[in-house]
Order: structure tokens, then C-alpha cells, then sequence
């Protein structure tokens, strides 16, 4: 199977004439047709029901086409010459560099498994989170570590980054980088994609690219993988990226095996039919390690005819059940190198492999129907013929081939190879021979000891594993002692302590050990510290036992933090910094990040819920000029702003602009920024490009202190209630029934919070809220006395009062109106002034929520100083709460932050000056969702 595809037009089925005459001919010896791409075993089938050529993806006309029984590459007669795309058996072959995927649940979308080329459907199907590969359940053991390579890992140094092309999956109406003809079927899995830059083509196109990868129209925001560094040894890739495991990934846990019988069963039942059809199913292991877990493949073969003259025909049968065994397995060898075992014939009956599991009387599952049950085993070899890699990947060859005898040592292949890359002079004790295992779900390396019998250590491969052998490559590398840098930040920790209160802490609950490892920063404000580790075990140690403690009540976080080089950024690059808060917008977030891993580099995207914004941050304390995109509410952004600022004095870009896409209630910042009244399914793409071509804007920042002290009956000030309390506002503040009705749907939110998952049922029960307030009457006016620049305000007959800094409020609404007065300027968002406006009342608020009224116009100032004389209900950015008597101070915060504002587009005329920031629900910030 594996020199070059083949079409076949017979089976084991034929006329007992037809078996003598070929008995001694191997089923891989038939027919062949000229295939560029190795690996395909074609045959020719009659076509029962509409099919596309997955070559030119064009509807095959007849009722006559040629099927690969290996990957079930479908193809014109006229298209086979043609073919380039390898099968599924060869993947292994096309790995530069092996880099493990992290596999999550599929999304909802249509596509087709990369490795069986089928419609993936149900809850079986995966994708991973890094790239656009998508597979059954149950062919993900197939696949191959062949991810998006996003950083240096320890010692690697590689400085030209070539294409990574993955096949089909394109968007529709992706065109052909080369031709400009159409790439894209929804029909099946056809076209490349480069998954850096974004080119598509043809399959047969794409290697008339140029390999080396240019990133492609977001090169600007892509954090460079040359400048990204992490030691991974004794991570999972799923801790590199920081992506979360949760219940949702259970079925994942065994990525690494061959499929389990029912899952297998179901599958190839519907495609193989019942035993009418005369199809024989055989469950073949691929060595011992399946055989113990259970684990095995069905085969599909026809019944062999019994017909006692045809002798020769046996051995065919018994050649033709090899040759699919392998297929089944994607092992491209020709099947004269093996043997299937009947299961119960050759010893194997132990009880460290039989699998006693599901039988209620404990008996082996295997004796009722041995002859069932198959053992694909390889032929001993006298000799064995490797490919070895370069490690360091600057050599022109990419691969040596060596052959192994049963004395060949690992030294001696290594001298071999390092006459053979033409480096004889080299000292053979300065290099090591490195097996790689490129499993789907983790690369594990392994230096092999330089006196082992490379032979038997091959044997011992297939014996375990078949497909382990085939996923199992070798590297010439250098030795080096490079210095182990495994940097962990956790987070979690007691706020406002210092460095070695932290030390006596982590050494207390951690036990770490000093001389491995060393606290490099701490952010006491955030309760987190980085530690910089020399240990590989340490590290692994330290990050697993910190997920399972508690300090104070609260568990700590623990996450794996990449290095950025300065010095290999691009010039003039401006890298994306990307926050997704999972909590806003029901399962639109969930989508928007796995997103944007795909299109940007996942170092440069972090899940909120995972440490905040401190780890993002962090990372990014050395890049001189990035960006950040916010996804989520007003309540989100604000939580970035506050961290931002308080450990600005730490990070090298002096003013990283804001950006957001608008996942929360309100988005009552994000309209006013033009970036939408929520996430309602935009392209990631356009909404990275939007970012890219955004301006800068600045934007005041407000504090308010709220100092409560208890009040006599005169409205003196007599003694404190409670420490005071700092806030920091960026969009309003409000205080009575605005913050009333904001404070009932933050109960009702806290009751059942499973239901507040769409922007839609949230302004539902707001609006149930604010009916129920239409009888009730508040005095506000008599219970506070407001200042402003220090100068006394005479407050109108109001309910509630509320300070805007930006022209939108509550879910829109234009509570300062647009009507010019004299009295007052234009409001701006970065005109250092806040606007005080009253409401009479729910029926108001309503009106202005309509766009019949706008709110009373009080006052304008820098300056706020309000006296409550009761308790009173306050909201801060959507953030409700009940404040004691006292008093309340508003003032400018510092700094102005720099925001992002969306670029106006060219779209039709639509009416009303306001647009931009209205809305038709009435619905105040979602306080952090």
C-alpha cells in the first residue's frame, strides 16, 4: 500500500477460477493507475446515490467511480492521474514538526472528518481549538500531531515560518490563490487553506505557492510565533494555551486508543450492512496494548466461499483479510509483512491482556467467539530500514534513510547519519537519537540510550502497538544543556502582601523548594505572583498541586506563561491582545474564542475566567506597542480598565488601546464606540480587520469614594458606619430607581442564573422589574443635597439621579438628548465633565428608553460631591449595591484611557441622528457579564 495508489477491480468474491489463477498475487499487486499522492488503494464501485469528485469536486456522472478503501477519497476515472492530496495512511510523512492537538467538542457548523473524509454528525464529532481540524471520535487515534506550530518550545530555533495547509473545511466562496477559480465545496472535503495566513487553492494548485508564509492581511495583530518561548516538556498542549478541560472534554480522555467496540460498532454497521450482504466483520487488535484495553477495529471482508478444490484461494482470502486489517489500521505497509492471529489460538489467553470487563460472571469476553477476535502482528525482520530527521532543521535533506540489523546500536546509526548529512567531522558523543511519538493528543519525546539494539526496540513498538509504530518518528539532535525556564503565575493568593510573606505562603502550602525556584514578580493588588522555575518535575509538581489548594477559602489558579522576545518582534507589528469573558453572550463566547485562537496566534488569547486579566497582561509586559480586544459586557471592560491601570508602572506599551466586541446586555460603551449593540454572529475575520483600522479615542475615568457615616437628625455627619469604599466608573452612575431596578435583576440573576443566558430574556426581566415599580414613589430630592464644583445644586421633585460620562445609557437610550442649551456644553467622552440628569420616575425612564423624552438636565462639573441622609440604592457601570448615609465623592481618575473607535463603513443611509447609540429595550450595563 504504500509505493504509489492503485485501482482494484476485483475482490476475494470472484469466480473460484479467477482466485487460482491469482493465488499467489497479492491484492496490492493489481491493477495500478499513476497517482502523484502515495497511499490511495483505489477501487472501482458502482455509484448508488448523488457523489462529488473530491479531486475537482464536481458531480460524478454514471453510475461508475473510484473509491480509496482507505480514506474514502472519491474520484472521477479522468481525475485519478491527477490526484496530489496523500491518503490518510501517509499523513505521517507530511509532518515538518509534530505538534499536538487539543481536541474539544465540535461546533454546529457542516464539516467533514480529516482523516475518514466523511460528514461528520452527532455529538461524536471533535475539532481542534488551534486549527481548523475536525474528526470523528472515533478516527481522532488516527490523526496525526500536525497542529499549527505557535512557538519555540526550550532550544528550537527556527526562523523562516513556511504554510500550514490543512485540507478542505474552506469557507464558500474561497477562491484559488492561483487559478481564481472557486476552492470551497459543501459537498466534501476539498481545497487547502493556509491556516497562518488565510491563502486557499486547489490541491493541486497549492504547491505552486511559495512555501514561506507571510501571515497574511492581520500580520500586523498575529503575535509572531519566532517570539513566542515556552518549555513544554511535561505539558500538555491544552496547559500551554490554557485552555480549560471541563466535563464537556470527558470523552477525550482516551483520544489515544483505537476506538471502543460500541463506538466502532455503530459506525461501520451502518456502512457494512448485515450479514445477508456477505460480509464478514472481524474485530482485529493492533497489539498487545488494545488486546488489554478492548480496543479494537472492525473489518469488513467478504465470507470466504467454501469450496474444498480451492486451495490457492485460501491464501488469498487469508492475504486479503491482512491487506484490510491494515487499511482499517491507515498502516500503508503491503501486507506480506504481517499475519492475523486468531485470538485464542497463540497463548494470548492471559490474564494481563484479557479483558474481563462487562461480564457479570467475571469470565474472559473472548471464548464464546474467538474466532471473532483478530491479532494483527508483524513479521520478525532480519533487517529494518529507518528514516532519521534532522532535529535542527536548517540541513537541505530532510530526511536519511539507515539500515538496522540485529547488532545495529543507536551509536552506530548515529555515526552513520552524520556521514550521511555530510558531518562526519562532527563528534557522534555530541548528538542524540530522539524517538518521537506523534500521537493526536500529545508528542512524547524519548532519548534513546546510545548502546540499545535498535532492532528490538522496533520489534517491541509493533508488538505494543501497530499504529503506535507507524506514528513513531526519530530525530538526530545536538545535545544541549540548555537552562530549563518553566514560568507559572498563581493566582488566588491573599491580596496586599509582600514578597516574602508570599514565600512563606507558597513554601507553607506548595513546599517549593528555593534553589528550583524563584518569584520574579509580584502583583499584590490581583493576589498572584510568577514563579520562575529551573525543574521540569517541579514545575509539573507545583502546577497540579496548586489546582487542588485552597488558601483562605479560595482555590488558587494555576497556569503555564509563555516569554515574549522583544528583540524578534516584527518591526512596526502591533500584536492583539485578546480577553473573552465565557459568562457574557450565552455560548457566543465560546465560539468568539475558539475563533480567534484559529485566526490568531492562542498565545495571545485568554479566557477570563481563567486568572482575569492578569495573566494576559503579564505576557504581554515587554511588547513595547499591542492592542487589546475586549469580548464582553460594560462590567468586562471595565474589569480590564481597573487592572490595567493599577499595574500600568509594570508593562513596556505606555497606553494600550481598547477595543470590544459587545457580548454583554447593555454595550452601552460599546455603541457609543461604534462597535455594535451586541455580538449578533459578525466574521471574526472583519471584526479583526474593523480593530486593525480603528482609531484611537480618549475617554475619562472617574473615582468615587463612598465614605457611609452615620447621620443625626440634623444631617450631621456623627461617626463612620464602614471603612470607605473607592470605585472606578467609566460609563455612569446612578443612585434611587434607576439602581432599584438594576439591583431586582441582579437578584433574580443570582436566584437563577442558568436562565440569564441571551441578551434577549435578560431585557425580559428587566423590563418585568420595572413594571412592578410603577406604583412606587421615592423623594429623592429630600434625601440627598448635591455639589458640584463645589457650588450647591437645587435638586427638581425626582426619583432618581444619574452621572453619565458617555452619551448612551441603558441599553442605548440618549438620556441627555440632543437639543442644544445654552447653559450647557456638547457632552464629549473625553471632555473631562460629567453630566447630572434626573428621572421622575419608571414611566420616564420608559419614555426616554422610547425616545419620547429626555432626562431633566441638572448640571455639568469635574467635581461631585453628593450627602445621602438614608440608605439609598447606587449602581456603578450596571454594578447595584445598597449605600448607607454619607457621602459620596465623584472626581476624575488620572490619566484618560485610550479607546478604539470603529471606523465609519460605507452602508445605506439610516434615519435619526442617534442611531448609533439607541436601542428599543430598555436595559442598564450587564454588570460584568
Amino acid at each position: 500500500m504504500a509505493d504509489g495508489g492503485r485501482v482494484k477491480h476485483d475482490s476475494p468474491s470472484s469466480s473460484p477460477s479467477a482466485g487460482r489463477k491469482k493465488a499467489q498475487q497479492s491484492p496490492a499487486s493489481k491493477t495500478r493507475y499513476s497517482v502523484n499522492a502515495p497511499g490511495h488503494c483505489f477501487r472501482k464501485v458502482t455509484l448508488t446515490k448523488p457523489t462529488f469528485c473530491h479531486h475537482c469536486s464536481d458531480f460524478i456522472w454514471g453510475i461508475v467511480g473510484f473509491v480509496c478503501e482507505v480514506c474514502n477519497f472519491m474520484s472521477h476515472e479522468k481525475c485519478i492521474k491527477h490526484i496530489r492530496t496523500v491518503c490518510s495512511c501517509m499523513a505521517p510523512t507530511q509532518v515538518r514538526g509534530p505538534v499536538a492537538h487539543c481536541f474539544g467538542p465540535a461546533g454546529l457548523k457542516k464539516r467533514f472528518c480529516c482523516v475518514c473524509r466523511k460528514h461528520l454528525e452527532g455529538s461524536s464529532a471533535l475539532r481542534c481549538e488551534v486549527c481548523e481540524l475536525h474528526v470523528h471520535s472515533d478516527c481522532a487515534p488516527f490523526s496525526i500531531s500536525d497542529c499549527r506550530f505557535c512557538h519555540k518550545d526550550g532550544g528550537q530555533d527556527i526562523d523562516t515560518y513556511q504554510h500550514h495547509w490543512r485540507e478542505g473545511n474552506v469557507s464558500s466562496g474561497a477562491r484559488c490563490e492561483v487559478c481564481r477559480r472557486t476552492c470551497s465545496s459543501s459537498d466534501v472535503l476539498a481545497g487547502m487553506r493556509c491556516e497562518w495566513c488565510g491563502v486557499t487553492a486547489h490541491a493541486s494548485c497549492y504547491i505552486i505557492i511559495s512555501p514561506e508564509c507571510s501571515l497574511g492581511r492581520l500580520q500586523n495583530l498575529i503575535l509572531h510565533p519566532s517570539c513566542v518561548r515556552i518549555c513544554s516538556r511535561n505539558f500538555s498542549k491544552m496547559h500551554c494555551y490554557r485552555i480549560s478541560e471541563n466535563s464537556q472534554h470527558g470523552e477525550m480522555d482516551t483520544l489515544d486508543d483505537v476506538d471502543t467496540p460500541s463506538t466502532v460498532t455503530a459506525k461501520e454497521t451502518q456502512s457494512s450492512g448485515s450479514p445477508d450482504t456477505g460480509k464478514q466483520m472481524l474485530k482485529v487488535f493492533d497489539g498487545d496494548d488494545a488486546a488489554k484495553r478492548n480496543q479494537f477495529r472492525l473489518v469488513a471482508i467478504p465470507r470466504i466461499i467454501k469450496n474444498e478444490e480451492v486451495v490457492s484461494y485460501a491464501e488469498f482470502y487469508f492475504l486479503y483479510r491482512q491487506e484490510a486489517a491494515l487499511r482499517a489500521l491507515y498502516i500503508p505497509d503491503e501486507p506480506q509483512g504481517y499475519e492475523l492471529q486468531s485470538y485464542g489460538q497463540q497463548g494470548l489467553f492471559t490474564d494481563d491482556i484479557i479483558n474481563r470487563n462487562g461480564t457479570p460472571d467475571n469470565k474472559p469476553v473472548f471464548k464464546d467467539s474467538a474466532s471473532e477476535f483478530w491479532l494483527l502482528r508483524a513479521k520478525p525482520r532480519e533487517t529494518e530500514v529507518l528514516k532519521i530527521y534532522a532535529g535542527w532543521q536548517k540541513v537541505g535533506i530532510n530526511h536519511v534513510s539507515v539500515t538496522a540489523g540485529k547488532s545495529t546500536t543507536v551509536d552506530s546509526v548515529i555515526k552513520e547519519v552524520l556521514s550521511l548529512l555530510g558531518k562526519q567531522n562532527e563528534n557522534p558523543e555530541n548528538f542524540n537519537l530522539v524517538e518521537v511519538l506523534m500521537s493526536s493528543k500529545q508528542v512524547q519525546r524519548q532519548v534513546l540510550n546510545g548502546q540499545e539494539l535498535l532492532l528490538d526496540k522496533l520489534q517491541e513498538i509493533r508488538k505494543i502497538s501497530l499504529r503506535q509504530m507507524n506514528q513513531t518518528r526519530y530525530y538526530i539532535e545536538e545535545r544541549r544543556n540548555g537552562v530549563v525556564q518553566v514560568n507559572l503565575l498563581l493566582g488566588g493568593l491573599p491580596t496586599q502582601l509582600d514578597k516574602e510573606e508570599y514565600t512563606h505562603l507558597l513554601s507553607e502550602h506548595l513546599a517549593i523548594k528555593s534553589h528550583l525556584v524563584t518569584m520574579t514578580h509580584v502583583y499584590a493588588g490581583q493576589g498572584a505572583v510568577v514563579l520562575q522555575i529551573s525543574c521540569f518535575s517541579e514545575a509539573e509538581r507545583i502546577y497540579m498541586l496548586a489546582k487542588d489548594i485552597s488558601i483562605s477559602g479560595k482555590p488558587l489558579c494555576s497556569l503555564v506563561i509563555p516569554d515574549i522576545t522583544q528583540s524578534k518582534l516584527p518591526k512596526g507589528s502591533c500584536p492583539l491582545l485578546v480577553f473573552v469573558n465565557l459568562k457574557s453572550g450565552g455560548l457566543k463566547g465560546r465560539e468568539i474564542l475558539y475563533s480567534f485562537r484559529k485566526l490568531l496566534n492562542p498565545h495571545q488569547v485568554f479566557e477570563l475566567s481563567s486568572g482575569g486579566p492578569l495573566p494576559g497582561l503579564h505576557t504581554f509586559r515587554d511588547v513595547p506597542r499591542f492592542r487589546i480586544l475586549v469580548c464582553g459586557g460594560d462590567g468586562t471592560v471595565g474589569w480590564v480598565l481597573g487592572v490595567l491601570e493599577s499595574i500600568r508602572h509594570k508593562i513596556a506599551c505606555p497606553e494600550p488601546a481598547i477595543s470590544i466586541v459587545p457580548l454583554g446586555t447593555g454595550n452601552d460603551l460599546a455603541r457609543v464606540l461604534r462597535w455594535g449593540a451586541g455580538y449578533s454572529g459578525e466574521d471574526p475575520y472583519n471584526i479583526l480587520i474593523s480593530v486593525d483600522e480603528a482609531e484611537e479615542v480618549h475617554m475619562d475615568r472617574w473615582t468615587i469614594l463612598l465614605d457611609a457615616q452615620e447621620m443625626t437628625e440634623d444631617g450631621k455627619e456623627n461617626d463612620f458606619l464602614e471603612p470607605p469604599k473607592i470605585v472606578q466608573m467609566n460609563n455612569y452612575f446612578g443612585l434611587g430607581i434607576d439602581a432599584e431596578l438594576s439591583l431586582d435583576f441582579h437578584h433574580a440573576r443570582e436566584e437563577e442564573p442558568d436562565k440569564f443566558n441571551s441578551r434577549f430574556h435578560n431585557k425580559g426581566v428587566y423590563v418585568k422589574v420595572g413594571l412592578q415599580k410603577l406604583s412606587h414613589t421615592r423623594n429623592l430630592h429630600k434625601d440627598i443635597r448635591l455639589q458640584v464644583d463645589k457650588q450647591d445644586i437645587e435638586l427638581p421633585s425626582i426619583e432618581g439621579l444619574i452621572f453619565l460620562n458617555i452619551p448612551s445609557w441603558g441599553s442605548g437610550a440618549d438620556l441627555w438628548g440632543s437639543d442644544s442649551d445654552s447653559r450647557f456644553g456638547r457632552p464629549r467622552i473625553d471632555d473631562g465633565m460629567l453630566e447630572v440628569v434626573g428621572v421622575t420616575g419608571v414611566v420616564h425612564m420608559g419614555q426616554v428608553q422610547s425616545g419620547l423624552r429626555s432626562g431633566i438636565r441638572i448640571a455639568q462639573g469635574s467635581y461631585i460631591r453628593i450627602t445621602m441622609t438614608k440608605p439609598i440604592p447606587v449602581q456603578v457601570d450596571g454594578e447595584p449595591w445598597i449605600q448607607s448615609p454619607g457621602q459620596i465623592i465623584i472626581s476624575a481618575a488620572g490619566p484618560k484611557v485610550c479607546m478604539l473607535r470603529k471606523a465609519k463603513t460605507k452602508q445605506k443611509k439610516q434615519s435619526g441622528s442617534l442611531k448609533e447609540v439607541r436601542s428599543d429595550s430598555p436595559a442598564p450595563s450587564d454588570g460584568g457579564q
